[in-house]
């Protein structure tokens, strides 16, 4: 199993949030906005991404969840790799399992790449979770979303939120994904923010709340 980092105790805790660091980055990156949000009651776990060679930065190794090859919307994906990371997500649900917390208490977030492994997860997971938060990310390997896409989480609340000056993954590409997830019959709470490839007060505001709505 991958290892995490993990915030407030999980005897206090009733349920979880698995949160995925974006590309190069590590479980650190999000514990202040963790911090910020004030919710004692959820456990989070913020899972360290496995080292990879990344194929559109020169091969240089970095932590990732899969190989980027670019990032318009035709680019090839890593359909092996993403399926590697969606394993280990679902072995971090049943961890959280193991501790006393049902997955219907349970949400998935995360930023950028992770939020991308987030939300093909959530979407394929065969037990119903709480939640989504795809934060600055698009829809990976969609065109296999409408054979593999699980009845349990058709429901599943998605909360989706972009940087209007994001110029990584650019907000043309979040909006394509939320058209998508629209036409496959799901329910998007959708924001934007004058913000780049990033994380800002509002929005972390606007995180709290959801969460507070499927997580109380």
């Amino acid at each position: 199993m991958l290892d995490y980092l993990k915030t407030n105790t999980i005897n206090n805790s009733t349920s979880c949030v698995i949160w995925l660091h974006g590309l190069g980055a590590d479980g650190y990156d999000f514990e202040p906005v963790v911090e910020m949000l004030n919710l004692q009651h959820i456990h989070f776990m913020l899972p360290h991404a496995p080292y990879k060679k990344i194929t559109m930065n020169n091969g240089y190794e970095m932590r990732a969840w899969y190989d980027l090859f670019g990032l318009d919307k035709d680019s090839p994906q890593d359909a092996v790799g993403i399926k590697a990371s969606q394993t280990e997500i679902k072995a971090l649900i049943a961890h959280a399992n193991t501790l006393g917390i049902p997955t219907n208490r349970i949400a998935l977030a995360g930023f950028s790449q992770g939020g991308a492994i987030a939300l093909h997860t959530a979407l394929r997971h065969t037990q119903t979770l709480a939640g989504v938060l795809a934060l600055s990310t698009y829809l990976p390997l969609k065109h296999t979303l409408p054979a593999q896409k699980s009845i349990e989480n058709q429901s599943i609340a998605i909360f989706m939120a972009h940087g209007i000056a994001d110029e990584v993954i650019r907000i043309d590409t979040a909006l394509s994904s939320r058209q998508q997830l629209q036409d496959a019959g799901y329910a998007v709470e959708w924001h934007e923010y004058p913000m780049a490839h990033s994380v800002n007060a509002n929005e972390i505001a606007d995180i709290r709340q959801f969460l507070l709505k499927i997580l109380p």
